[in-house]
């Protein structure tokens, strides 16, 4: 019987990032595609993979919390049957059939969301339907569609943003916000 590394033990080095550590004359045995790569001086700055390359910043505004719990649902991925709680941010790339309360959630333009989420701001590229209650801030993009029963304390649409359904701004929060400013005043 013989021995086998165990499962979790240590990975041998990755041969990508040695290969490009390389000079480039050493690349001719690799063929033409690659030689084409390296010409010119040798790079020696390493290999990011492409799971790391973060996804633009939020642009509406919504204050992003350093270190906060993050979520997202990748590409192709679907998730469904879920309560999501305790979550700052959920970024929407695949499909969610969920309950949410939660703080921001952003769905990409190839997202989709379906269900009920209570949040502060959200952003919407791709499609949500359900019941949405926005205490802050709602911004649809042109590409985005938002449908079911939806309120909100602030929105904004872009030209070509669709807002369907039930649609209410949330009196109660404005009815707050203008006793404090009375107050204040």
């Amino acid at each position: 019987m013989s021995m086998q590394p165990p499962f979790f033990g240590k990975r041998p080095p990755d041969p990508i990032t040695s290969r490009s550590q390389t000079p480039a004359s050493s690349t001719s045995s690799a063929g033409a595609g690659s030689a084409a790569l390296h010409q010119g001086t040798p790079s020696t700055a390493p290999i990011t993979p492409i799971a790391a390359v973060q996804p633009a910043a939020p642009v509406s505004g919504a204050p992003v919390k350093e270190g906060g719990s993050k979520l997202t649902v990748g590409p192709n991925i679907k998730l469904k049957g879920v309560e999501i709680t305790d979550c700052d941010t959920l970024v929407v790339e695949g499909t969610v059939e969920a309950t949410m309360d939660s703080r921001v959630m952003h769905i990409t333009e190839v997202g989709a969301f379906k269900g009920s989420a209570d949040i502060d701001f959200a952003e919407i590229h791709g499609e949500f339907n359900g019941d949405l209650t926005v205490r802050e801030k709602l911004v649809i993009y042109s590409t985005g569609r938002v449908s079911g029963k939806i309120r909100y304390g602030k929105v904004v649409i872009q030209e070509g943003g669709q807002l369907m359904g039930d649609v209410q701004f949330d009196a109660a929060k404005a009815g707050k916000a203008a006793g404090a400013s009375i107050l204040a005043g």
